[in-house]
This record gives structure tokens, C-alpha cells and sequence, in this order.
């Protein structure tokens, strides 16, 4: 009797024993699947674990041990380890965690290390990965939910069947935590009693509408009040009281702010201005913008430059409110330099010579430090030059806003309609189709797009395992110190170019080839630096090139190239030693690859208008000169011509200043040959010397015919177009439609006819199309106005169905300098009204946090900073969803969390 009570007692212990140290096998096993030699099973009742090979299993686990020190039964100890490894103080031990997979303990899910783990709300450090790349998941394209896929809260969850997270993980978060398990998402938190200022349109008086909002919300802040050019009023409301709003009468949108940043040789005798110089204008003086009133709408100027300072008449500070638009200063914070830059392209005078070396400038500091404003600032400012009855605007500066209503755009628009030149930068987000934000999306402005200068540029080139040698385009970083290397080094594959890459490797005296991704351009530079490489290359994780900027400057060349040159490369170092060569060419008239693109959505219109250089344009800064690219750079040479026209043309309108710059605009092609389509070039680059010559004038400079389905039946599109005669002949001209017509389509155009001199003559231009021909696809062709020997071309496009895009794509984590500090991006071609990035453990796959969210986000490239603290360094799986239209669309990734710390 004793001896079977002791035996029943030994079995018990030996359930209860395996019961407590593989708490969570069996679910992770139905998850993950088993291991290579750890078998899982259970018995029917769910309580009887058999494991084929225990001594194994052991000798894994005191591996583990010694580095993690797991303790089976509780979480602490393991907090404790990891601890340690945060502090990152012992280069072996975090050398040790990140080759685990040397010896069994793969980091990869479903690996036999974390069968021994318990599936508790916590991390466990884990080494770097390589950056999976997107796999887009299309909601609709799989088993429709059901309210049982998407998780509850945990006051809705049983808290005996689940482990909450520590204090420490849950601080600083205010977003709902839910028992939820990778690869499903938790719900939308709430975020309703956020406050956010946003921008209201009156239909009436806005101070009318103010008093019905304080009536109905006496709790409101309102801001600022507009009724020059936006009829309307800014306020700060709480996120849950905006609807609100809509019911209230007299109101007619309502808008959050965006916020606003600068879009970042001497170009000028490029696109003709030395060739003007002799010109006259009326009076018999030459043509240097004498007498033109040009407003800098940016970050301010330095109106005490040596080559500004006789250029500099007035203007406003909308940030301080004061009439002193100085850039930031030191003591003010982060000092800016960028209007400075501008207004030298515009007008400087003294050691170098802008377009308009004579026009008066007046800033108007609309970003404060940082570079950085906001809608209602921009707005502010641009009615204010209005009052101060400016000749032209210069605004390089954007948004993301793909969209030709947004409050600014209709801004520019009503100040063209007051008789002022617009002239606006398209935006620095390229090569993507449909990158362009507003203010660039504004109808009647000039947007302009970045182009080259002539200059030389660098080819890496290999001779890869005696084949041809292929040619790499590279585009150099700004901050970087330039590429000018002509002898020939070896290549060496670094990974995601991150501190544990560069252990126990040399790259002295090599060239660096790292993937884009999870740190910062800047982070990458200085590790590459600091471990004694020649140069950096970075090549994109995306198809495409891409354009980058250090945080702060580094004295390295670091260089960005395409994803499919860097796997190119990447593979060949698999399998040999790579030895890189530079040559160099001289080129001219490319797009800069970081030059946004076009439609925009909605009009469809065609931006940008056209293009100037915008790629290494030397400048005046405060106390000095410097180099700078951006379509920032290219506006200013597009205004100084409109005041070159206008001083020539006093009583043009805004439309014909326009219509003279894009109708004599040269047409240019990429490097093999092929034209650059119109929303990439619009008409093409800036030609000053034929603008200010030209005899006639077509307007508009682009058409767009719109979008139709190809189930539509056979329908007319037309669009009216003016020709203007400014000869001193009567003149025939002809409208000749594509001579290679596709099969659904037919032209109706006027034959001929004739204007005599100083008159114009408005003729409709048709297409007769049957879109059921069609196949689905953007389609874009030109126009030709001819009279003898000139010809003005207008490009034109149209579309067949709506591209069935992804709901967000091209999505960009890194890390910052900064300690905990982030920044993404990610691009949404038709908007988002919701958003959001859910944060997972990477071994028990149970959602974690939300680190950012947001709602109503509108078409466009959507970029944040954001911070995350208090968790552990390692990768963690996320998913990263948005929502429009009923139709959700997910990207999963693995993104590094952790700090690096300078010389560590």
C-alpha cells in the first residue's frame, strides 16, 4: 500500500512537472510546427507531454542558459538577463545572442530554442535579421473576417487565461493592449479625446461661423481667421467633437493642418540667362527683374548676405509676428538656411548673379526651426503677400497632399485669380508615380520639377567574372562628402551596414555595400567611417532608385543605388571577390530621381508643369555659399524667369507668364533615349531665352482628358485651347493631333485658321472614344500647334479604369541619431481612413503595442518621426495595415528596435 501510494505520488509530481516548465509547447507546436528533433504531442486529455529526445532538449537549454539564463517557470529572470544586454556593455555576450543559430538556437520562428520558452508577454533580445521584404496582403483576397478574427480588449478577456504585460512594458502607452497573436491585428484604438487643429471652410462671413461653432462648442480655440484668399478659420478641437462640426450651418469643409517643409554651377547661363542679359524691356532697360516684387514664402532670409541685402525690400515673420523675417538663429533653436538659398537663385547679386539679379525680394518666414510650418502658417503667409501687393510667389516648400482642393492649393489659386505669378516646387518624394503634394497640385500655379544641370556624373562599374561591365548609376547623398574616387577598390557585403556587421570583419581600404533599412542613413555612414571604409553604397530594399540625406554631415562618399544593382552586386560577392571603378560622364537635362511625380488625383491633371535644374545648385546661405539639390532649388529659377516676363510683359496675366514658360519649354529624355512622360517633365525644362522670345502663346500648356471604364459605351471628351498671336503678322496655324492614333479612338479639330497680330482665338479639341477597346493603363501622348516653322507642343493624357493599387506601399523604418527616436514612411496612392503599425513579440507572437496611428490620412507619401521607449533592443515582427473604402490592405515586416551609441 505505501509502496503504490509512493508511486502514485512520483507519477503526480512527474505531470505537474511537465506541466509547469512547457506551459505553451502545445500551442506553439499547433502554431509553428516542431522543431528539426524536438517532437510535440499530447494526449487526449491535453495533460502529457512526450519529448523523443530529452537529453538533447537539456543540453540546448544550459546552452541557453548560460546566455539568457531562462528560467522556465517565471519571467523574471529573464528580464534580468536581458537587462544586461541592453546595456550592450559586453561586446562577447551581444556577439554570442547574435549566433545563436551557430549552435541550434535559431532566431527563426518555429525554431527548437523556443520550445522551452513560455509563451509569456515578453522579449527576449534577439540578433539582427536581414530585412524581409513587403508581402502585401490584400483582405479581400482572403476568407472574409468575422468579429472572432479581430481581437477584444482585455477587460472583455478572462484574466486567469492570460498573462498581461509588466508596468514597464505597458509605460508610456496609452493605447488599449489586447490578447491578440501575430499575424492578426488588434482593433483601431481610440483616439477621440486627442485635441488637433484643423482648418474650416465658411460658406458664409468665417466670423458668422465662429459664433454658431462657439454656440455649439464653447470649449473650442479658434486660432487664426482667412478671408483674403481662403474664406475660413483654423481652431484646436478635441478629434470626437469634429463631427460635430459637419452638422453645423455655414460650413463647408473641414480639413486637419498638414505640415509643411522645404522641397531640397551656377544653373543659370544653362537655361539661358546669360543670353537675356542684352534684352529690353519697354523702357529700353535690360532685363534683371528691376522694379518685380518677389516673395520667398520659406524659412526666411539672411537679408544681411552681401548678395541680398540691396535686393531685400520687406516682408513678415508669420511664426513670430513680427516684421523681422531673419532665418532661425542659434539661440532660437535649429538655425535654417533654406529661404536664404532660394532667394539667391531668385535674385542674389553680388558675387553670384540669380536669374532676376534686380527684383525686389520680400520673405515671409513661414517655417520655423527645423524647416518646418504648418497649412494655417502657410495660408497666413501667403495672404499677407497678397496685401503687401507682391508680383510673384515662390513657395519651395510641399506637402504629401495629393490633391488639387487642399486649403493651400485653393490658396495659390485664388491668388492667381488676384493677377500674381504662383510658382511652387512639385515635392521632393520621386520616382513613384502620384507623389506630388499640394501646394504643387494647385491648378493655376507653375509647379516645377527638378532636372540636371550639366555636370559629371559618376558610373560604378565591375567586370564581373569576365561578362560585359555593367554600369551603375549612383546618386550621391546630401551631407556626404562627395564622390570623386578614381582608383579601383574591392567591395565588401555588410549587410544592413549595422554595428554587429562590422564585428570581427576589416573593410579598410574597401567599399561598403549595404541594404537600406532599420537604422539611418547617418548611423550607416558613421559606422562605415568609423571602421576605416573607403565609401558607403546603400541600395534601396524596394524597386526603384531613390535619393537620401544624412542627418549631419559625414566625411565619407555615401551613395544610393537600385535594389536590383545592389543584389546584383550581392550575388557576384557570394561567389567572388568584386572589385569597383569609377567613370564619369558628362550629362545634362535628367530627372533628379527624387523629383515627385505626377497626376494628381482626382483633376488628373498633369504635374509638374515643367522642370528646371535642381541638382547641385551653388546658392547664397547665411555668412556664405553652398550647394544644395531639391525641387526647392529648381521653383526659384522657374520665379526668377516669371520676373523677367513680367518685367518684359508689365500687363501679361499670370496665365500667359505661364503658357510662355511651358509652351517654349525643352522636351528631354532619360539616359537611354526614351521621352520622359508628362507627369514626370510636364512640357519640359525651362528654356528663359525662348520664353522671352516667343511669338505665341497656347493655353493651357497640358491637357488632361480624365478617366473613363471600359464598360462605358461611345462617348466625346473636349477641351477648349487658346492661341494667342503676339507677331506683327497674320498667322495660319494648324492643330495636329498624334499621327498614330489606337484603334477606339478618333480626333475632331479644327482644320486651320488664322489670328492676326496681338489677337487669340479659343477652338475645342475633341477625342471620340470607345474605351471597351481599351486595356486598363495610364496613356499619354502630344498635341502640335504649328504655325510655319514654330511648333508648340502640348502634351496630353488620359486614363482607362482606375489602377487597382495597393492601399499603401514603399514602407521605410529607421532609426534616427537620437536614442528611441524613429522615422517611416510609407506611401498611400488613394489614402487611408486608417492607419497604423502593431507591434508583436517576436517569440510568443502576441501583440504588443501600437507605436503610431492615425486616421483620415490623405493620398501621398506619409512620413513621421516618432519615438519608442521601453523595450528591449531586437526585431520584432509588425504589421502594418491601412484601411479605405472598406478595403484594408497589410504589409508584414520585421523592424529593429534598440539604441546605438557612437563609438560603442
Amino acid at each position: 500500500m505505501t509502496k503504490r501510494c509512493t508511486y502514485r505520488k512520483f507519477v503526480i509530481w512527474i505531470i505537474l512537472l511537465c506541466l509547469v516548465t512547457v506551459p505553451s509547447v502545445e500551442g506553439y507546436a499547433e502554431q509553428h510546427g516542431n522543431g528539426d528533433k524536438t517532437e510535440v504531442s499530447s494526449g487526449k486529455n491535453g495533460g502529457i507531454l512526450s519529448l523523443t529526445d530529452h537529453h538533447e532538449l537539456k543540453a540546448i537549454e544550459e546552452k541557453d542558459n548560460s546566455i539568457r539564463k531562462i528560467d522556465t517557470v517565471t519571467k523574471q529572470t529573464i528580464r534580468k538577463s536581458r537587462t544586461g544586454i541592453e546595456k550592450r556593455d559586453d561586446r562577447d555576450q551581444w556577439s554570442q545572442l547574435t549566433q545563436l543559430d551557430e549552435s541550434g538556437l535559431s532566431n527563426q520562428s518555429g525554431s527548437s530554442d523556443q520550445i522551452v520558452q513560455s509563451a509569456q508577454p515578453f522579449q527576449l533580445d534577439q540578433s539582427d535579421q536581414t530585412k524581409q521584404p513587403d508581402q502585401s496582403k490584400k483582405r479581400d483576397q482572403a476568407d472574409p473576417p468575422s468579429e472572432s478574427d479581430y481581437p477584444v480588449p482585455l477587460d472583455k478577456v478572462d484574466q486567469s487565461q492570460t498573462q498581461s504585460h509588466s508596468e514597464e512594458d505597458q509605460k508610456g502607452s496609452n493605447l488599449s493592449l489586447e490578447d491578440v497573436f501575430y499575424p492578426k491585428r488588434p482593433t483601431f484604438p481610440d483616439n477621440e479625446m486627442e485635441s488637433a487643429i484643423f482648418l474650416v471652410e465658411s460658406v458664409d462671413h468665417p466670423e458668422l461661423t465662429i459664433q454658431r461653432v462657439k454656440e455649439k462648442l464653447p470649449h473650442v480655440e479658434i486660432r487664426k481667421v482667412f478671408t483674403k484668399l481662403y474664406n475660413g478659420f483654423s481652431l484646436e478641437i478635441v478629434r470626437g467633437d469634429v463631427p460635430l462640426l459637419h452638422d453645423l450651418e455655414g460650413i463647408k469643409r473641414v480639413d486637419e493642418v498638414a505640415y509643411y517643409e522645404p522641397s531640397l554651377d551656377e544653373s543659370v547661363p544653362f537655361i539661358g540667362g546669360d543670353e537675356i542679359r542684352s534684352v529690353l524691356d519697354e523702357n529700353g532697360e535690360n532685363l534683371t527683374g528691376k522694379g518685380v516684387k518677389v516673395a520667398v514664402i520659406d524659412t526666411g532670409i539672411d537679408y544681411n548676405h552681401p548678395d541680398l541685402k540691396d535686393n531685400y525690400k520687406g516682408g513678415y515673420d508669420v511664426i513670430d509676428e513680427d516684421d523681422d523675417p531673419m532665418e532661425t538663429q542659434k539661440t532660437e533653436g535649429m538655425p535654417t538656411l533654406h529661404g536664404t538659398h532660394v532667394a539667391g537663385i531668385i535674385a542674389a547679386n553680388g558675387r553670384l548673379k540669380g536669374v532676376a539679379p534686380e527684383a525686389e525680394i520680400y520673405a515671409y518666414r513661414t517655417l520655423g526651426p527645423t524647416g518646418k510650418g504648418t497649412t494655417e502658417q502657410v495660408i497666413a503667409a501667403i495672404e499677407k503677400a497678397v496685401e503687401d501687393e507682391v508680383d510673384i510667389l515662390n513657395l519651395s516648400l510641399g506637402n504629401t497632399v495629393n490633391g488639387p482642393d487642399w486649403p493651400t492649393s485653393v490658396a495659390l489659386d485664388k491668388a492667381v485669380e488676384k493677377g500674381i505669378v504662383a510658382v511652387t516646387s512639385n515635392g521632393n518624394s520621386g520616382p513613384n508615380l502620384w507623389t506630388v503634394g499640394s501646394p504643387g497640385t494647385s491648378s493655376d500655379a507653375i509647379s516645377v520639377g527638378a532636372s540636371t544641370p550639366p555636370m559629371k556624373t559618376p558610373y560604378l562599374t565591375a567586370d564581373l567574372n569576365g561578362g560585359p561591365e555593367k554600369e551603375i548609376p549612383i546618386q550621391q547623398m546630401q551631407n556626404a562628402e562627395e564622390w570623386t574616387i578614381k582608383r579601383e577598390f574591392p567591395i565588401q557585403y555588410m549587410g544592413l551596414g549595422k554595428e554587429e556587421d562590422y564585428y570581427k570583419e576589416d573593410v579598410r581600404g574597401k567599399i561598403i555595400l549595404a541594404e537600406r533599412g532599420q537604422i539611418s542613413f547617418t548611423i550607416k555612414a558613421k559606422l562605415a567611417k568609423q571602421a576605416g571604409a573607403e565609401a558607403l553604397i546603400v541600395y534601396n530594399h524596394t524597386d526603384g532608385e531613390f535619393a537620401g540625406m544624412l542627418e549631419q554631415p559625414v566625411e565619407l562618399p555615401v551613395v544610393s543605388i537600385t535594389k536590383e544593382a545592389g543584389e546584383m552586386l550581392k550575388e557576384r560577392l557570394e561567389k567572388e571577390s568584386v572589385y569597383l571603378r569609377t567613370i564619369y560622364r558628362q550629362e545634362e537635362d535628367l530627372i533628379a530621381p527624387f523629383s515627385s511625380r505626377g497626376p494628381v488625383t482626382h483633376t488628373w491633371d498633369i504635374k509638374p508643369d515643367l522642370v528646371a535644374p535642381g541638382v547641385a545648385i551653388d546658392s547664397t546661405v547665411p555668412k556664405g555659399y553652398l550647394d544644395l539639390n531639391g525641387t526647392s532649388m529648381s521653383a526659384p529659377h522657374v520665379a526668377g524667369a516669371a520676373a523677367l516676363l513680367k518685367q518684359k510683359y508689365p500687363d501679361w496675366e499670370p496665365h500667359q507668364i505661364k503658357a510662355a514658360l511651358m509652351n517654349t519649354a525643352k522636351p528631354i529624355t532619360d539616359s537611354e533615349g526614351n521621352d520622359y512622360p508628362p507627369h514626370v517633365q510636364g512640357t519640359g525644362r525651362i528654356q528663359l531665352n525662348e520664353a522671352l522670345n516667343t511669338n505665341t502663346l497656347v493655353y493651357p500648356g497640358s491637357i488632361s482628358f480624365g478617366k473613363w471604364l471600359r464598360t462605358d459605351q461611345r462617348l466625346e471628351k473636349t477641351v477648349e485651347i487658346t492661341i494667342e498671336n503676339h507677331s506683327h503678322e497674320r498667322k495660319r496655324y494648324t492643330i495636329e493631333p498624334p499621327f498614330e492614333v489606337p484603334d477606339g479612338v478618333q480626333w475632331k479639330v479644327p482644320f486651320s485658321l488664322y489670328i492676326s497680330p496681338g489677337e487669340k482665338k479659343t477652338v475645342p479639341v475633341t477625342m471620340d472614344v470607345y474605351p471597351p477597346v481599351f486595356q486598363e493603363g495610364i496613356y499619354h501622348d502630344v498635341i502640335s500647334v504649328k504655325a510655319g516653322k514654330e511648333t508648340i507642343r502640348v502634351p496630353f493624357l488620359y486614363f482607362v479604369e482606375e489602377p487597382e493599387y495597393p492601399r499603401l506601399m514603399a514602407f521605410m523604418f529607421e532609426q534616427q541619431a537620437n536614442p528611441n527616436e524613429y522615422h517611416y514612411e510609407v506611401y498611400f496612392p488613394g489614402g487611408a481612413d486608417k492607419f497604423g503599425i502593431a507591434l508583436y513579440d517576436p517569440d510568443t507572437f502576441r501583440f504588443l503595442r501600437f507605436i503610431d496611428v492615425h486616421t483620415d490620412i490623405d493620398r501621398g507619401m506619409f512620413e513621421q518621426d516618432i519615438v519608442v521607449e521601453d523595450l528591449p533592443p531586437g526585431i520584432y515582427k509588425a504589421l502594418i495595415f491601412a484601411k479605405n473604402q472598406g478595403h484594408e490592405d497589410i504589409i508584414e515586416r520585421d523592424i529593429f528596435i534598440g539604441s546605438w551609441e557612437e563609438g560603442s
